[in-house]
């Protein structure tokens, strides 16, 4: 295993005897893009200002290079969409093995575990998701060339998984003492075909959740305060089918898809609010000497606005509508027929600039010198409770990173510490420090 040491202030990286320092270049400029109400701003300069947190603050920095090398055996254990099982295993002890008695894994895979408040209180749920979008097979032996890390999935989401067992192993050996309670989760299904089923389970399940903040991905640049929905599905295309010379004359599954897409291909839509579709995927057929009995293509539509979303889906089952009929009638023998399987479905949500859990993480920006450069719309955990209502957040894990979803995805600590710092911040920000601070949560029930 790669090993990985540091100060406070320098984190240097060893590798082979070589010594390379990686110092803090934060921003010093206050954010603007979010207003602060003074009774948070207040409750956060309480907060930050208590020897005890400062003290969890320094360790978290203190602890970075073992939360590190935590991120790069997560990284190794490989976690293919629908079999995260292994992972979320290893998550699971390694969550009891930081205080977490109570940790479990539930029906769909989650590993769950809650850090108890001392009394009434909002209920906080932090996660970060376990599956990669990697299939089963590759290899994600982290590897350094050049000053990074390279390895599938070493920043998406290892990153986050690593961030959170580091706020549980600072708020245990700091004895905290919040006022609501922690739920702390490792979720399945948040990449691809996983559907965020692992975040639906989990807000399925427990009622009595009040906010979200997911941890995400590397470069902590900005807060996700919307939700990008998607609605995905595959047209599948059915007919008799037979052979291209003996039944010529028959309609083909093929050419009734060929249309459709040709149909789909030529929408238009709007930049504003942003609405997208690609056909990802195409399958079909038996032979070249075949008519085609059966073809499938798969349509990922994408937009900020609910409406717009439905629109799109409903033109492009219109288009499906519309191929199949013209190649029925094309051919003497026209039997195709079209179906719409649903294979994904992200809703859109958001929350408001002027929440608490927005507030919170702009201040927590500043207090760590963080440059806070946007408030973005993507589509991540925090769709779910999003649409739900419920106040929602993704930020970043930390260090700086890129070639995510790819086999070169890579990583680089540089100051990576102010990762886990702000999401230690936020989250005691949200249920409160008892004698210290206020919840700044609001409790819906």
């Amino acid at each position: 295993m790669i090993k990985i040491s540091a100060s406070v202030f320098v984190i240097p990286v060893i590798l082979c005897g070589i010594l390379v320092e990686q110092k803090p270049t934060f921003s010093q400029a206050v954010q603007s893009l979010v207003p602060i109400d003074p009774a948070i701003e207040q409750a956060f300069e309480n907060l930050t200002s208590d020897e005890n947190i400062q003290a969890a603050i320094k360790l978290l920095a203190v602890l970075e290079p073992s939360t590190v090398e935590e991120q790069f055996r997560l990284t190794e254990i490989p976690a293919p969409p629908f079999k995260e099982e292994t992972r979320a295993a290893y998550y699971l002890q390694q969550m009891q093995k930081r205080g977490l008695d109570n940790a479990y894994i539930d029906d769909e895979g989650n590993a769950i575990g809650v850090r108890k408040g001392s009394g009434k209180g909002p209920t906080l749920l932090i996660a970060a998701h376990l599956d990669t979008v990697f299939p089963e097979g590759i290899d994600t032996t982290v590897n350094y060339r050049n000053g990074r890390f390279y390895a599938p999935g070493i920043g998406d989401d290892t990153r986050g998984l690593a961030v959170l067992l580091a706020v549980i192993d600072v708020l245990e050996t700091n004895g905290v003492q919040t006022t609501g309670d922690i739920m702390f989760a490792g979720n399945v299904g948040e990449e691809g075909r996983g559907d965020l089923r692992g975040i639906k389970a989990i807000f399925r399940d427990h009622p009595e959740l009040d906010g979200f903040v997911s941890v995400d991905g590397v470069r902590l640049r900005g807060i996700t305060t919307g939700g990008t929905g998607s609605r995905r599905f595959e047209f599948q295309f059915t007919g008799p089918g037979g052979h291209s010379f003996g039944s010529f004359g028959m309609a083909s599954a093929i050419h009734a898809m060929g249309r459709a897409i040709t149909k789909i291909a030529e929408f238009e839509t709007p930049s504003y609010p942003k609405t997208t579709f690609t056909i990802g995927t195409v399958e079909g057929g038996t032979s070249v000497n075949s008519i085609a009995a059966d073809a499938a293509f798969a349509l990922d539509m994408r937009s900020n606005d609910p409406e717009l979303l439905a629109q799109l889906e409903r033109r492009a089952k219109t288009a499906a509508n519309e191929a199949v009929a013209e190649e029925n009638a094309r051919w003497n023998n026209g039997e195709i027929s079209v179906e719409f399987k649903l294979i994904g479905d992200r809703p859109v949500g958001r929350t408001p600039t002027e929440s608490p859990v927005v507030q919170v993480a702009a201040l927590a920006f500043d207090e760590l010198g963080i440059g806070l450069q946007q408030l973005s719309i993507s589509s991540t955990d925090s769709n779910v409770p999003m649409s739900l209502g419920i106040p929602a957040i993704t930020i970043a894990g930390g260090g700086e990173g890129g070639g995510a979803h790819s086999p070169d995805e890579w990583f680089s600590p540089i100051n990576s510490q102010i990762g886990p710092q702000a999401a230690l911040l936020v989250i005691l920000s949200l249920v409160g420090v008892d004698g210290v601070s206020p919840a700044q949560l609001i409790e819906r029930n």
